[in-house]
């Protein structure tokens, strides 16, 4: 078999998904040819130039406005702008030649079965022989596509269906024609999964694949539910939100959110294409959505779909929601239950799953119609849509936001209570589930020896989830390999000499007994291991420092306490910095405050591209005091050459602290100097980040890992850099661009970075910076103005600006 390496894709057809598509390929660094269709007429703009048909501007009108459009939108498709130099636009007349030199070429065109067909003739008369030519269709059957195209045409065709937007959604379906060879699928569904950092699932040809399939049948459900149980729009949404791992927005608010027409289309492909399907009614939509429909109220594309924001008399916007009784918009209306009540102190959600399908409210009575309804229909559904119910709950989760997929769900619940509670609701799941039961099989997953299995209704077995060796599942193997264990922390032991220190307190924020076990950690490392990695597989990798502690003392004037807990940070990220062994930080998600500390003191990160990274602790009214003011003064001083405006470099590095700038990719953080080229590198795929994080540490120790010496060689510029910081500070106030206290946090950190009042450039060392930020740090938590904003901040989770 030869190998495939993929250098360059044409993506045809650039609208919101075509465009995502194509941005996503330029973020992993493939050359990407984005083509569309040549307008047929000018436009107002092109009549006033003077502009004619033929015109390369006009002819590549659409493509170029649909690219642009998509590079401005918001959260953008792509890791960095710069990344946009990799794709080239063009027209499906003047351009279409070029597809001979692409490795991949990719149809993401209006979803009209006679327009794809046309698009692939074109194509295959410019396609070079064994080019890989996929279509993003989210629900033709990919066998119709493929009538009247050649042999070779049809081994190397399939299905790729990313969903949208291509970039944070992680499903990457892949639907096999009739002579889709294997070769291309298992090429396909590896190259998802290791390039593109998806979750590849190889799906059967049937009506919306799998995820639309299981996901819109559960919004179908729902839309028929809500009136039976009497329930509001903001009671659903609050049901089926983040307390059962699902996205902030709900059911209601996505569907607003991706657009009512969407799901409608989705729906009525079902409908029609499915008649043998038992829950076919279902997918019949109810009179509120077909009125919907009719008066246009599709979502946030036409302003108001289940919610509609409008404006007060005093210029303030209020959301209203939908009363789906009588059509009309009202004020939103709180949602209560006390089942929820009961799962407040449950933080992990597949725990929580047991106490809601228990409740004894109208909370209890909606979970278990809800999911009995979703059980039946996933274990129905095999073997239509897919042979392996694991690909069913991998869908789920990387489609749809799940946190656990159905037959999790269900496991949770408990595979005999899930079936009793559907027999309440006079439903039966598939016999093959039985049969699971009487075969002595009493749950849908096990775990042994850190590895996942599934039950396989054709053997009758518990077989292994292939693909598993390229990662490191802390899930599976913490119970099995736990080393020590506080409040704050697990050790495992990741094996091959290697410790990882996983955070366990509430979004992993850094307190006493996080810090402690870091310590540990490296205690242990150093003592009986070669290397440590500190990373968990959490939502976020941390929001930071433990400001509810820090506000407690400040509050209590118990300065001497404060004073010690920010030394012991501080002494424990220089510990992670100058430990004998090699230390690894994993950052992914949110990685704010202290956990960004952590990481800029580590040996080396190895980032997921989704890492949200900065230093943000002006927002509650100081600097940085965990180590990261005087890191990036170093860092600064790192990149001063010979002839350069040294205060230049230094004014980016303060800008980037006293700006609280986040990365919106972890490639925008090497612009920040957070990750450093050459040293810090970043990996697509999440869930293959503790395993290359514990790859680079045992490198690391093997090639003769030795321990740093303390820096005292750190070149400060004293009171020419205080003066140029100061004056700025200044002139802002003064313009109103900061208030006061925004001046008095930027001069504090002025001072730390310019290393104090000195009277002339000096070298200090890095604990001398440490002990000018730690009084700097002490001293705005004294300030009444700093505790409002931290008391502000842990009440609403967002900034004060006083």
């Amino acid at each position: 078999m030869s190998k495939r390496i993929i250098k360059k894709v044409a993506v045809i057809g650039s609208g919101i998904m075509g465009s995502g598509i194509a941005c996503h390929f330029a973020n992993i660094g493939v050359e990407v040819l984005l083509l569309d269709i040549v307008p047929r007429e000018l436009n107002d703009a092109e009549k006033a130039k003077g502009l004619s048909l033929n015109d390369k501007e006009v002819r590549n009108r659409i493509v170029n406005s649909s690219f642009q459009s998509a590079l401005k939108s918001k959260p953008s498709p792509i890791y960095h702008q710069k990344f946009a130099d990799r794709i080239t636009t063009g027209n499906l007349e003047d351009d279409i030649s070029k597809v001979k030199d692409v490795d991949w070429i990719i149809e993401v065109v209006v979803e009209r079965l006679d327009i794809k067909k046309q698009v692939f003739e074109n194509l295959e008369k410019h396609r070079t022989p064994s080019t890989l030519i996929t279509s993003n269709t989210s629900g033709i059957p990919i066998k119709f596509m493929n009538d009247g195209r050649s042999e070779d045409f049809q081994q190397h065709f399939c299905g790729t269906h990313f969903f949208n937007p291509a970039r944070y959604l992680k499903l990457f379906e892949i639907i096999p024609g009739p002579k889709t060879t294997t070769e291309v699928l298992d090429f396909l569904n590896g190259y998802g999964e290791q390039y593109l950092g998806k979750t590849s699932v190889i799906a059967k040809d049937t009506p919306a694949f799998i995820g639309n399939r299981i996901g819109i049948f559960g919004i179908q459900s729902l839309f028929h539910q809500v009136k039976e149980l009497g329930l509001t729009i903001e009671e659903v949404d609050k049901l089926t939100g983040p307390v059962i791992g699902r996205p902030k927005s709900a059911t209601f608010r996505t569907v607003d959110v991706v657009g009512l027409d969407t799901l409608v289309h989705v729906a009525n492909g079902i409908y029609e294409n499915c008649p043998d399907d038992e829950a076919h009614k279902l997918f019949k939509l109810p009179d509120f959505i077909n009125s919907m429909m009719e008066n246009k109220w599709l979502g946030s594309k036409t302003g108001q779909g289940f919610y509609k924001k409008v404006k007060k008399d005093d210029g303030s916007s209020e959301i209203l929601s939908l009363d789906l009784n009588t059509l009309e918009y009202r004020q939103k209306k709180s949602a209560r239950f006390a089942t929820l009540e009961l799962t407040k102190t449950v933080d992990k959600v597949i725990d929580r799953f047991p106490i809601l399908a228990s409740g004894k409210d109208k909370a209890g009575d909606f979970y278990r119609k809800n999911f009995s309804a979703m059980f039946t229909y996933v274990s129905n559904r095999i073997p239509e849509i897919t042979d392996n119910l694991y690909k069913i709950d991998d869908a789920m989760k990387a489609g749809f936001g799940w946190e656990h997929g159905p037959f999790q769900i269900w496991d949770a619940i408990g595979v005999d209570k899930g079936i009793d509670i559907m027999k309440a609701e006079g439903l039966e799941p598939a016999a093959w589930v039985n049969d699971m039961l009487d075969s002595g099989n009493k749950s849908f997953y096990t775990v042994k020896d850190g590895a996942t299995y599934v039950y396989d209704f054709t053997t009758k077995t518990q077989e292994k989830i292939p693909g598993q060796d390229s990662f490191i599942i802390l899930d599976n193997i913490r119970k099995t390999n736990e080393v020590f264990k506080n409040p704050g922390v697990v050790i495992e032991d990741i094996g091959d000499g290697i410790l990882n220190c996983e955070f366990q307190s509430k979004m992993n924020t850094i307190g006493g007994d996080v810090l402690a076990g870091l310590n540990k950690a490296i205690d242990l490392a150093e003592k009986d291991f070669q290397g440590l990695v500190i990373g968990n597989q959490a939502a976020n990798f941390s929001v930071g420092a433990n400001i509810g502690m820090i506000f407690m003392m400040a509050v209590e004037q118990e300065y001497d306490e404060l004073n010690m807990s920010i030394k012991y940070f501080q002494d424990t990220m220089m510990r992670m910095r100058y430990s004998s062994i090699p230390t690894i930080s994993a950052p992914h998600g949110m990685t704010l405050g202290g956990g960004c500390e952590l990481s800029l003191h580590a040996d080396k990160i190895v980032a997921a591209a989704e890492t949200y990274i900065g230093l943000v602790e002006f927002g509650v009214g100081v600097i940085p005091g965990g180590g990261g003011s005087k890191e990036m003064t170093l860092r600064a001083q790192d990149l001063f050459q010979k002839g350069d405006v040294e205060l230049n470099i230094l004014r980016e590095h303060f800008l980037t602290i006293a700006m609280a700038k986040v990365s919106t990719s972890a490639y925008e953080a090497y612009d920040n100097n957070i990750l450093q080229k050459g040293k810090d590198i970043v990996v697509v795929n999440k869930d293959r980040q503790i395993a290359t994080a514990k790859a680079y540490a045992k490198l690391m120790a093997e090639q003769g890992y030795t321990q740093p010496i303390k820096r005292n060689d750190i070149k400060v510029l004293g009171k020419q850099a205080l003066g140029l910081f100061l004056v700025g500070t200044d002139s802002m106030n003064a313009s109103n661009y900061i208030s006061e206290h925004d001046q008095k946090i930027a001069n504090k950190l002025a001072y730390v970075m310019s290393g104090g009042d000195l009277s002339e450039p000096t070298n200090v060392s890095e604990q001398y910076l440490l002990d000018i930020e730690r009084e700097a740090f002490l001293s705005l938590c004294t300030e009444r103005k700093t505790l409002e904003r931290i008391q502000h901040m842990l009440k609403t989770g967002k900034p004060l600006r006083n």
